[in-house]
């Protein structure tokens, strides 16, 4: 991963305004390691990381590197669901028992051999969004940011496998990087066939979003061409509704009630794609930037149950359809023997 420039700035956060002034990079931002010691978290590695510019997440080294707590500034921006943060469970990977662990948060990633509800066939059996979440970390390394040398650039980077003894071998080192003074995070998944056979491979960055950053009149910002899967999602996502302004809690979301959009989304002339949300209530706007070439779809999903409120916008390989539906309808990616697939997303925060 590139050095970010060390002359970032931000309007909060001016660059080079700290020289000579600083002891302890800690004064401006950094990476604090912890582990849990009360509640469902308990035993739980995580890493508090603040970016000295209004952004700061947790990251869970036990469940994925995913990205549970973020704030910017005050506002909180992602969903924390009943449970919040628990320790993996290899078992809550069979039938939708991936739900009982699920806490909501930032990221939580999906796959990384397949995406959508159990399912089972002549090449397995494949629980809720499969089992890279709850898989820990093997921690390589942790970067604080350098007064001395003037990077500002702290990270994470970390060693998962998801493996089974005669099936697929799939190693992710991900790494998860900010720059002291900028609010953004940046996410750079590595994902290697370890393995002596192609492997299926579906992945989905499941971002969950909450009060107050989410409420009643938040735009949903994408561009794409929406197919939506279901009956019940096309309650939400229909002609003449406006699906892209979020509402208030409805009963018929209450239980398993939502709806989802699969959006094929449009991408600029160098393939970036962007998609977000903005709260011009309380001025505040959030934006996820990919890359077509690399997930080629964006999943909305929407769930306005009364205490459990939350719209995700989730980047994917494929929609949450299922590695069944994948194979029949040829879309499901295989990894050879050796070969890397790499995946970048950046999530930034700012005042508007």
């Amino acid at each position: 991963m590139k050095p970010e420039n060390k002359k970032v700035g931000h309007r909060n956060f001016p660059a080079d305004r700290w020289k000579g002034k600083v002891s302890n990079s800690q004064q401006l931002g950094g990476i604090e390691t912890a582990v849990l010691d009360n509640g469902n978290g308990s035993g739980v590695r995580i890493a508090w990381v603040n970016t000295g510019s209004g952004l700061r997440y947790r990251v869970v080294l036990d469940r994925g590197m995913d990205i549970a707590d973020a704030f910017y500034n005050k506002y909180s921006l992602a969903w924390i669901s009943h449970m919040a943060v628990k320790p993996p469970n290899p078992s809550a990977v069979q039938g939708i028992r991936w739900l009982d662990s699920f806490g909501g948060g930032l990221l939580t990633t999906c796959g990384l051999t397949h995406v959508g509800g159990p399912e089972e066939d002549e090449f397995g059996i494949r629980g809720l969004h499969d089992r890279i979440s709850h898989t820990p970390a093997e921690i390589i390394s942790v970067k604080q940011p350098d007064l001395n040398s003037g990077n500002l650039t702290m990270s994470l980077t970390g060693r998962m496998i998801q493996s089974t003894v005669f099936g697929p071998h799939l190693e992710l080192i991900r790494t998860i990087s900010s720059v002291v003074g900028s609010p953004r995070v940046k996410i750079e998944d590595k994902i290697t066939n370890i393995g002596n056979e192609p492997a299926p491979h579906m992945l989905l960055y499941h971002c969950n979003f909450g009060w107050p950053l989410i409420d009643e009149g938040t735009e949903i910002i994408w561009e794409g061409d929406l197919k939506v899967p279901n009956d019940q999602s096309r309650k939400i996502f229909k002609d003449g509704s406006d699906y892209k302004i979020c509402r208030d809690p409805i009963k018929d979301h209450s239980g398993s009630g939502e709806a989802v959009g699969f959006i094929d989304i449009t991408s600029t002339a160098d393939g970036h794609c962007e998609c977000g949300v903005l709260n011009r209530t309380i001025g505040l706007r959030l934006n996820i930037k990919f890359q077509k070439e690399q997930l080629k779809w964006l999943t909305n999903w929407q769930h306005w149950g009364k205490k459990e409120y939350v719209m995700a916008l989730e980047p994917c390989t494929h929609p949450p359809i299922g590695q069944a539906a994948a194979r029949r309808n040829d879309t499901l990616i295989f990894i050879e023997p050796g070969e890397t697939k790499t995946y970048n997303m950046e999530i930034n925060a700012r005042a508007v």
